[in-house]
């Protein structure tokens, strides 16, 4: 049986682009939304993904 955690799995959208990005975040400590500046493959620069549902 698995754990009941605080963590939670989320999905990163490119801003500008459709790529996105996989990954956990703790809902106890941040309950916002992440913001996140990372680097997107199909345009080969940085930009910023936020979370989405």
């Amino acid at each position: 049986m698995a754990k009941k955690t605080a963590r939670e799995v989320i999905r990163l959208k490119s801003t500008e682009s459709k790529e996105c990005y996989w990954t956990t975040k703790n809902k106890k400590n941040s309950q916002e939304r992440l913001e996140l500046k990372k680097y997107d493959k199909k345009l080969r620069k940085h930009v910023i993904f936020k979370e989405s549902k």
